[in-house]
């Protein structure tokens, strides 16, 4: 036998025999490399038409690369959505309402052990069409600018802070904190200025002024990408000053990639791509949509607009090399995943199927459904019910309506407790508790026979359970009792709920009104009827044990509005203006019925003096406040303490006051805590009319309290705020 050569011999000593067997195994299939080297080794192995078909949200298979067929599409806005059983935990805006990014964080993780528990099953079994894999279009941070938007329930409300935290929070606890892998990637959207009209956004176009895009619009999105490292953005329908959002190179390469750095992928709404052509009419056709699209910076169609980059390239609209680049980019995120890689070798593989709906989750949507929660008026400290009373008579439209409970973009779940099953589960053995619905959702009842305000008569207190559903609010076509394809034009309750309200009203000895929706409800004769008014959102499958732990005392009622509640829609400007001037707590000038960051509890909390470590701050530096919470009830509760600050120098227009920290204080009467906040030095920056953030000198005030600044929230029984000032020199 012939001897080896030596230099054969030599690389048998060097490599060792795993490194040799690598040898064969294409790059991107080896787990050990960079994922950015995986991913362009994959690219270029393929055909200019397999890349292309990689683009489109429903990927095919790719048999002689073993790459396995892949959807994008998956939605998990509080839950996993639309793919079967889940623990569906209350409506974002409910969410956002517990001020609480603690809780948001868990809720997260909860979500994503789910998502991660049914991904697995799915793939053991073959099926990995939509909603089965593990990029998730989630959360939804835009502004709930106008309490119009159909869509506004999705949000975490209308001020940017809040959105920004309670979105970190909710995009850590999809992601993980897992040092290679994902554990889903969540997405941001819809980026950006984009908050109805629902009937027009696939042609509208958002104007707004560089002030207002860069005080409100975008500080939530940069937050997330900065601070949240979020894996995808997606762009919106609408255009942004003539530009569509998903063709705007000032949006995706200025701003989103060059300013903020961002390194994941950007994906189309659905069909948005489609609409440069047909409804912008800024192409001419579907493949110089296409063009624009993927040159502007967008990675993934969700549409069918993608397959005409072919036509692309023959008419050299687009290189097959920058589709090279921007497939290489979006293919990061499924190796980041883990997609590529055997599952063992996956950190959450091992999440058993069993968490789906397990009963701590169940226990988990209890505890946010309570925390969401906001108590609008509490009459005479009618709340909280002896559960013992002799007659108690639940009626209402909602109160015994299960899919109320779910929102929209949720899952489903076996066991949803209505607020009307909530409040039977939980009265005394001795209560009888009677029940007729009474009223239709939106319009007079067909029969005029009257066999419910006698009933109200005879009870020791009426629970009504009013207001609206995803039948009159929601998406463009999801809506299928709306007028407005999903929005609101008039904002009160339906008249013939009111009526009802009135002939109960006339009755009861006690009337509680227990508030369903995930809108602002303009109610000013509602406040004055009612003895106790309860916000519930759509609160999730625990809703109705939730709302009765609070309506029975088992659990004190914390939530707080993260979006103002206007009197009329007369106070408000122009739907379809995206201008900020008029709008949200920043800079309504018309006096609210409910401020943000308004609830009432069964406690009462003084605040005390604030004292900050330094009356005169040197510009770049953070200032810190100090002041001292005390339960000053006869019940525990949680303060929200809430902290606003207001620029009174500026030398352009700012908002009235700005929140810029949060947080709870869980207190036994009596008892006291000291809240410590620093406010740092981007929070007292302006944004000037050309947009640029600057750190003028002047005077400050800080005003730390648990509800947004202004005599309304006094008038409605909350807690005096505190407050001081600082200047910055």
């Amino acid at each position: 036998m012939r001897p080896a050569p030596i230099a054969t011999a030599l690389v048998l000593l060097i490599f060792p025999a795993r490194d040799l067997a690598l040898a064969s195994t294409p790059a991107y299939l080896d787990p050990g490399l960079p994922v950015e080297v995986r991913a362009r080794d994959l690219v270029s192995r393929m055909t200019l038409e397999e890349k292309i078909a990689q683009m489109v949200h429903n990927a095919p298979a790719i048999p002689r690369l073993a790459v396995p067929e892949y959807d994008w599409w998956n939605e998990c806005l509080h839950g996993v959505g639309r793919a079967g059983k889940a623990t569906v935990f209350p409506q974002a805006i409910g969410l956002a309402a517990t001020f609480d990014a603690d809780l948001i964080h868990r809720v997260a993780t909860a979500i994503s052990d789910e998502a991660r528990a049914k991904h697995h099953a799915s793939a053991r079994a073959g099926r990995r069409d939509r909603y089965r894999g593990l990029t998730f279009w989630s959360p939804n941070i835009n502004i709930f600018r106008d309490p119009r938007w159909g869509r506004g329930q999705e949000t975490y409300g209308e001020d940017p802070f809040l959105t920004a935290e309670i979105g970190k929070a909710f995009v850590r606890g999809l992601q993980g904190d897992h040092p290679k892998y994902l554990k889903v990637a969540a997405g941001a959207k819809h980026f950006a200025v984009h908050s109805g009209p629902e009937g027009d956004r696939h042609h509208f176009d958002a104007v707004v002024s560089p002030k207002d895009l860069e005080e409100t619009y975008l500080p939530a999105f940069g937050a997330l990408v900065q601070e949240a490292n979020v894996e995808t953005v997606m762009c919106a329908y609408n255009a942004v000053g003539g530009v569509p959002a998903c063709g705007s190179h000032h949006l995706l390469q200025e701003i989103l990639h060059q300013r903020w750095g961002f390194d994941g992928h950007v994906v189309s709404d659905c069909w948005a791509i489609r609409d440069f052509d047909e409804n912008h009419k800024v192409t001419a056709n579907n493949a110089e949509s296409a063009a624009m699209a993927l040159k502007a910076g967008t990675h993934l169609n969700c549409g069918n607009s993608y397959p005409s980059l072919a036509e692309a390239v023959e008419r050299g609209l687009v290189t097959e090399q920058e589709i090279d680049a921007a497939l290489a980019i979006l293919l990061a995120t499924r190796f980041r995943l883990g997609l590529f890689d055997p599952e063992e070798m996956s950190p959450y593989a091992s999440i058993p199927i069993e968490i789906v709906n397990s009963p701590q989750h169940r226990g988990l949507a209890r505890e946010a459904a309570v925390k969401s929660l906001v108590l609008l008026k509490n009459e005479g400290s009618l709340l909280p019910l002896d559960r013992n009373l002799k007659k108690i008579y639940v009626t209402g439209p909602l109160a015994a309506d299960a899919a109320v409970l779910l929102g929209n973009y949720s899952g489903v779940s076996g066991d949803l407790a209505t607020i009307l099953e909530g409040i039977v589960g939980a009265a005394g053995p001795a209560t009888m508790v009677s029940y007729r619905q009474g009223a239709l959702l939106d319009r007079e009842n067909l029969n005029p026979i009257d066999w419910f305000t006698g009933v109200a008569a005879d009870a020791d207190v009426t629970i009504a359970v009013m207001g609206i559903s995803n039948l009159l609010e929601g998406e463009e076509g999801a809506a299928i009792a709306s007028p407005g394809k999903g929005d609101r034009f008039d904002i009160r309750l339906p008249p013939n709920q009111v009526a009802f309200l009135e002939k109960i009203r006339a009755v009861a000895p006690k009337l509680v009104v227990v508030l369903l929706g995930g809108s602002p409800i303009a109610i000013p004769e509602v406040h004055e009827m009612a003895d106790a008014v309860l916000f519930a959102w759509y609160p999730g499958e625990e809703g109705g044990r939730a709302v009765a732990d609070v309506l029975f005392g088992d659990a004190a009622p914390s939530g707080r509005l993260p979006i103002t509640f206007p009197k009329t829609l007369d106070d408000l400007p122009p739907y379809e203006e995206y201008a900020m001037a008029g709008r949200t707590y920043r800079y309504m000038s018309a006096e609210p019925l409910y401020p943000f960051g308004f609830g009432l509890g069964y406690t009462r909390f003084e605040y005390g003096a604030i004292e900050l470590d330094r009356k005169s701050v040197p510009a770049g530096e953070s200032v810190t406040a100090r002041v001292r919470v005390t339960n000053v009830g006869e019940r525990a509760g949680d303060a929200v303490v809430q902290v606003y600050l207001t620029d009174l120098e500026a030398s352009v227009r700012v908002p009235r006051a700005s929140l810029v920290g949060f947080g709870r204080v869980e207190l036994a009467p009596g008892e006291s805590q000291t809240a410590v906040i620093a406010i740092e030095p981007r929070a007292m920056e302006l944004v000037n009319d050309e947009g640029r953030r600057v750190l003028e000198p002047g005077l400050f005030q800080v005003t730390i309290g648990g509800v947004s600044p202004g005599a309304r929230a006094l008038e409605l029984g909350a807690s005096r705020p505190a407050s001081a000032t600082f200047r910055v020199e």
